[in-house]
């Protein structure tokens, strides 16, 4: 008998899905997987960068699905593992990112460096050191 598998999918609740499409693909290469627009323009996507996939959501208050934006801070902090942190950072900054503290060795034994995008939620780009 097989073990089934465990995924994990996070969704992020934004004022603009449509804005966040758009910067996710630019800022991180994000491919659009899957993208539904209700009549009244409110958005959910499935967005992958590289292996790992997520959901961007306009915000449902009616739901208790609020945006960073709306909260005035976010919960989670999104770690994106990948081979050049220090460009990825950058990218994401050329898109529209903000950075939090730049790309650096850390004494805990990974090059980080964390970035917000323009939704309000907080991007740590990240690689173990050698």
């Amino acid at each position: 008998m097989s073990t089934p598998r465990i995924s994990f999918l996070p969704t992020l609740s934004v004022r603009n899905c449509l804005g966040a499409i758009e910067f996710y693909k630019h800022a991180f290469n994000g491919v659009e997987l899957m993208r539904n627009v209700s009549p009244d323009g409110e958005a959910v996507a499935e967005i992958a960068i590289g292996d790992c996939h997520f959901i961007v959501a306009d915000e449902a208050p009616t739901y208790g699905n609020y945006s960073p934006e709306t909260l005035g801070g976010t919960t989670i902090r999104m770690g994106l593992q990948v081979e050049d942190p220090d460009a990825v950072a950058r990218q994401a900054i050329h898109a529209g990112a903000r950075e939090v503290y730049p790309v650096a060795d850390q004494s805990y034994g990974y090059r980080l460096g964390r970035v917000v995008d323009p939704f309000g939620h907080h991007w740590e780009i990240f690689k173990p050191l050698k």
